[in-house]
């Protein structure tokens, strides 16, 4: 296990455990003789290694305003901002949400960022929701900032190997520390259980924690886990070299619906139910070779170099020399769907922005990189030797974390065109390969949802509340087999959110839900779980 390491990208590695706990001496101290502090008080506060920037109570109903975003908040609450310096390169700024202490459930939430991070304004969405639910909330920006939410760089870590590990691992951990200190306090003691959520970016810092520090949380939700990150943005710029390598081979936005309406009309009853959904896309056997146009280039059909990128998306990226693949690629029936292909592979192109930025800064530390210049035979090799010990949090093996009787949920949607949800089933099943089958029942499950996208949207049950379970699970020794889920109407003028328009149970992997023919499709109740494709 690689709990606490520091080390430079290629030096030795030391433990980070003893900074970490000077930066937090000075807080204890400071509240030895006392029962329970102010919110204001908190605000003065010494914190070795780190500052805290303000305090204040925040009323319910009131504009929460942070970099990037604003909401409102959903209760009275004690609202700390910190900047925590662990090393000299190192500026974490983070908040911690206390509810007022009559409304405290008595536990603890961290929430986990997105994307390269860059602001609190990430995990707040998250921490406002389990605030409201009495949780006492913590986020972070990873360590930087950026100007805006749209801009994709990762420039900042060149010159800058200890901001990497701050990224990676490191700002999660401390924050999560000062967090538990600080709530200790301001209610007079500690967080009886801790748990973290998080999506996207925020599944990789989820699995993180419970790979590197299995003492921080004693149950994790990890959602589209981007946790083999080196492999990960290796598929992106294989997507990108697939369709624009050659201007030949780009598949026009006018044909993702096309491609989609031909996959769904071979697999879309597999579950029971015609309703455009696929719910087991491990079992739609769809071959694209039946889009090949006959003769011209007609909006109905693919040309072979157009199908030739299709295929490649679908396979992953491989080993030119073996063959071997490299991760997963993508699973079809979900191309036409709004904002999903055409923002993340084909049009907007957001894996390529994501991938460019990734590999010429963290990489080659040049912000004019691009994909035209990598070798799939010979640069994977050399990432994963320079950082893949650091970035990825990929590692089966979870005993730690299991020991402490930890509990983890992974979840992910099967239209996902962001992180491909056959990673992580991949991963789910190397940890039930890595610690047994039956000894990781115990303490891990997953829940595929159909037809939702990129940690939430499309036309599938895509709204679900897997803290609960998680929770459940760790105070009650409860399992989750099922995790009821709902697709909802559209948000009002207020902010408040939909009426359900459907339900869905999500089955715990490798089972999968199907209509038992009698009722409504729209209603969970009438579904059953049953194998699904392993």
């Amino acid at each position: 296990m690689r709990q606490g390491k520091t080390s430079s990208l290629n030096g030795p590695v030391i433990t980070a455990g003893p900074v970490i706990t000077a930066a937090l001496v000075s807080l204890l101290m400071s509240f030895a003789c006392t029962a329970r502090a102010s919110c204001e008080d908190l605000a003065k506060l010494s914190v070795t290694d780190g500052k805290i920037t303000s305090a204040v109570s925040v009323p319910k109903d009131s504009a929460v305003v942070l970099t990037l975003r604003s909401l409102v908040a959903p209760v009275d609450f004690c609202r700390v901002a910190v900047t925590l310096t662990p090393t000299a390169d190192s500026s974490i700024m983070a908040e911690v949400w206390l509810p007022d202490p009559t409304k405290w459930n008595g536990n603890f939430l961290g929430a986990g960022n997105g994307g390269f991070g860059g602001s609190v304004s990430g995990p707040a969405g998250d921490m406002g929701k389990e605030l409201a639910k009495g949780y006492a909330t913590a986020g972070n920006d990873l360590g930087h900032e950026i100007a805006s939410a749209t801009v994709v760089d990762g420039s900042w870590v060149i010159g800058h190997p200890e901001k990497v590990k701050d990224f990676a691992f490191r700002a999660d951990h401390v924050t999560a520390v000062f967090a538990k200190t600080l709530i200790a306090a301001y209610y007079g003691r500690s967080p009886a259980l801790s748990y973290f959520r998080g999506c996207s970016n925020g599944g990789h810092e989820a699995l993180m924690e419970a790979e590197r520090y299995p003492e921080d949380y004693d149950g994790i939700v990890a959602g589209a886990p981007a946790n083999a990150w080196t492999h990960i943005m290796t598929g992106f710029l294989w997507n990108e070299n697939a369709l624009f390598a050659n201007p030949e081979s780009e598949i026009p936005q006018t044909k993702l619906a096309m491609i989609q309406n031909a996959v769904l009309a071979k697999c879309d009853v597999l579950d029971g139910v015609k309703d455009g959904i696929i719910n087991d896309p491990a079992q739609c056997r769809f071959d694209p070779k039946v889009l090949l146009c006959k003769s011209a280039d007609t909006p109905d059909c693919l040309t072979h170099p157009q199908l030739d990128a299709l295929r490649k998306i679908y396979r992953g990226p491989v080993d030119p020399q073996t063959g071997k693949s490299i991760h997963p690629g993508f699973p079809p029936g979900n191309e036409g769907l709004p904002n999903n292909w055409d923002f993340w592979i084909t049009g907007l192109k957001a894996q390529s922005q994501f991938a460019n930025q990734f590999f010429g800064g963290f990489v080659w530390g040049d912000p004019a990189w691009n994909f035209r210049s990598f070798d799939f035979a010979r640069d994977v090799a050399r990432t994963d030797a320079e950082l893949g010990a650091i970035i990825n949090s990929n590692d089966p093996d979870l005993s730690a974390f299991a020991a402490r009787g930890g509990k983890l949920i992974l979840f992910q949607g099967w239209a996902d065109a962001a992180i491909t949800p056959l990673g992580t089933i991949q991963y789910y099943k190397n940890i039930q390969q890595k610690m047994g089958t039956d000894r990781a029942q115990r303490f891990v499950r997953l829940f595929m949802a159909p037809g939702m996208m990129h940690c939430g949207g499309g036309p599938g049950p895509n709204s679900f509340d897997a803290v609960s379970s998680v929770a459940q699970w760790r105070e009650k020794n409860q399992a989750p087999e099922t995790i009821l889920a709902a697709r909802l109407g559209a948000t009002t003028a207020a902010g408040s959110t939909g009426e359900p328009l459907s339900t869905r149970p999500l089955c715990a992997y490798p089972k999968v839900a199907h209509w038992t023919g009698t009722g409504s499709p729209d209603e969970a109740v009438n579904y059953v779980c049953r194998a699904g494709a392993k």
